[in-house]
């Protein structure tokens, strides 16, 4: 396959259009595609397996990717897959990524299937789970999580933010090309759950036991709710275990994300041991 190149220098150029919109969640999904910002980010795909469909560089990256064997090897990668290599301005690549300080290299790539059928439980011991997780940031968090402990993924229930967004992908720090990532509604999510091996583990205040000691068993889907409201009632009494983890400040929660890496890491030293 042969990959085409070529040049925008026009911020109307239909490309830049197509390019702008992918920073909207409505136009990601119908285009199937999400935009990434940054070599490292493009690296992490690529050593993952992932090539972009679509490379911009600002002008003077082609002529540098010469001489850097990062970039070099990116151009190749997309070329090698028949996709396109485009070069543009500076003022244009900032246009497209909406930061006035963009960084000089970013990629389309196609969104994968996100769906519960494809996951296979048996995979790793720890699953991470959160239940209308809004802010990307959280998200990413949980990503890096999920592949710091070894987890088989992180399965977004409800109405949760966007992992293909260009905040959680930032966020992930490469995680999201790592980790397996899937989406669901609780109603499809629990019947998937109870067909097989699971046990399902939150952070709660209801016929809680300490989370230090408690009987986890694999494979362990680690449950975490909204930033602000936490899991529902009814989703709590679904777990087969709660855990309570001390607070001994004036706060009286942790972080949504930061509870989910806690909790990882005791069910990681539980199983190992």
């Amino acid at each position: 396959m042969q990959a085409m190149h070529k040049h925008i220098s026009g911020f109307s150029n239909p490309t830049v259009k197509y390019l702008r919109s992918l920073r909207d969640k409505k136009h990601r999904k119908r285009a199937g595609q999400f935009l990434v910002e940054g070599l490292r980010l493009l690296e992490d795909a690529r050593e993952s397996g992932r090539v972009p469909q679509m490379l911009v560089m600002a002008e003077g990256n082609e002529r540098a990717a010469a001489g850097h064997e990062v970039l070099a090897g990116l151009v190749r990668s997309v070329e090698a897959g028949g996709g396109e290599v485009i070069t543009t301005t500076p003022d244009i690549l900032s246009k497209i990524t909406g930061k006035d300080n963009a960084q000089s290299v970013a990629g389309v790539f196609d969104e994968w299937d996100t769906g519960l059928a494809r996951l296979d439980r048996g995979a790793a011991p720890i699953w991470l789970a959160a239940q209308a997780l809004r802010d990307p940031g959280n998200l990413g968090t949980m990503l890096r999580t999920a592949d710091a402990v070894g987890a088989g993924g992180l399965i977004l229930i409800d109405d949760c933010a966007d992992p293909f967004s260009a905040e959680a992908v930032r966020a992930s720090m490469g995680a999201v090309f790592t980790v397996q990532v899937a989406q669901a509604r609780w109603d499809e999510f629990v019947p998937w759950l109870r067909g097989g091996e699971g046990q399902l583990v939150a952070a709660s205040l209801r016929e809680a036991v300490p989370y230090r000691g408690a009987g986890y068993q694999a494979p362990c889907f680690i449950l975490v709710g909204n930033e602000s409201q936490g899991l529902p009632e009814s989703y709590e009494a679904e777990c087969d275990l709660r855990v309570t983890m001390p607070m001994r400040g004036r706060a009286d929660s942790l972080n949504a994300a930061v509870a989910g890496a806690v909790l990882a890491y005791e069910v990681l030293a539980a199983l190992d041991g």
